[in-house]
């Protein structure tokens, strides 16, 4: 084909389909700016809602793509392309991506969970899985976590919606729990005031409701005794060691000791009877032995035991053969008695006959 051909060809088309492709440039601006401005308006109408920012950058997101794909669809109907075969394509597609994104999209389902039931915001102190740290982003597919020594922790949303998860900044206020052990001859109360009155010292734990000291266990070596608190969340960690500080020093200083782990050993001093029966092993004695050829063992020699065990295989032998020779042996028949009546029976009958 010469270039001319070809070249009369394209003005053809475009003399053939002018207000076609007018038409196609003209939705073609007209949508993508009607799309801008209906995308603008909804991102300031969806902001001043109490709807999460990152759920409403998702929604922003789907309703952006699915208004430019119908106007990729309404420009191929323009120019004149089948859309049928289009939207069969683009649905097997869709499932193909489904098929191989499915823990991806079950991801994304349970962040989009997350986020509508704001189960937590950012920065909240939580533990999933034995991780825990406090939440610098939450999107629909993770959720980002900083540790307290600054490590990031990326958690895919399954595990967080399919798992346990403990929000320690869920309330304003949060329980601080001790646990202090004393050797077994202390004053339990002396305990209990002296740890009463470290976490009451503390100007960050809070006096409603009022701190609590119990003895709680009693163990091996030492007596337990428990303590609780509360105080602001934000300081936990201040009033933890603040408080185990002040009572390790109250404890000192009252000389309430703090034991390790230790063994009781008693001398035994008396004699535990002993219990025995009989008066011990009895004399050996030899169990008597008998053999088919009547010899005396320990005394015969060896020639003799030989011949022994020498006719002894003769013997066997001679069994065998006797067996053998009566399973091969042809076994007598009835066959010539039976004859033998009959033909008596037949002269019989001649005499009768006679």
């Amino acid at each position: 084909m010469k270039w001319g051909e070809i070249w009369n060809d394209i003005v053809n088309f475009f003399k053939a389909n002018v207000w076609n492709i007018v038409l196609f440039f003209a939705v073609l601006f007209i949508g993508i700016v009607v799309i801008k401005l209906f995308i603008n308006v909804l991102r300031r109408i969806l902001n001043k809602t109490k709807i999460e920012k990152i759920a409403v950058g998702f929604i922003i997101t789907v309703i952006k793509v699915l208004l430019y794909l119908c106007l990729i669809l309404a420009l191929l109907s323009i120019i004149g392309v089948e859309i049928t075969g289009i939207l069969t394509a683009l649905s097997a597609l869709l499932l193909t991506v489904g098929l191989a994104l499915q823990n991806n999209i079950a991801n994304l389902a349970n962040g989009i969970i997350i986020v509508s039931s704001k189960m937590f915001k950012k920065g909240d102190y939580i533990q999933v899985d034995g991780k825990e740290g406090s939440i610098s982003s939450i999107n629909f597919l993770f959720t980002t976590l900083i540790t307290p020594d600054n490590k990031r922790i990326t958690i895919p949303n399954s595990s967080i919606v399919n798992g346990a998860v403990v929000d320690y900044d869920s309330h304003v206020t949060r329980r601080v729990d001790f646990k202090f052990t004393v050797a077994y001859e202390s004053d339990v109360e002396l305990v209990k005031k002296v740890v009463k009155d470290c976490m009451i010292a503390n100007g960050k734990v809070l006096l409603n409701p009022e701190p609590f000291c119990r003895l709680s266990g009693m163990g091996d070596s030492s007596l337990e005794v428990t303590g609780r608190c509360w105080c602001d969340r934000e300081d936990y960690w201040d009033v933890y060691f603040d408080v185990m500080e002040s009572v390790f020093n109250e404890l000192k200083r009252n000389k309430i000791s703090i034991p390790f782990n230790q063994i009781e050993v008693r001398e035994r001093t008396d004699e535990p009877p002993v219990y025995v029966v009989g008066d011990g092993l009895p004399e050996r004695v030899e169990k008597v032995r008998q053999n088919h050829h009547n010899i005396d063992l320990e005394n015969a020699s060896f020639s003799e035991i030989f011949s022994v065990r020498r006719e002894g295989k003769k013997d066997k032998k001679e069994k065998k053969e006797k067996k053998k020779n009566k399973k091969d042996a042809p076994k007598e028949t009835e066959t010539p008695v039976e004859t033998e009546v009959k033909v008596e029976n037949k002269n019989d009958s001649d005499k009768g006959q006679k």
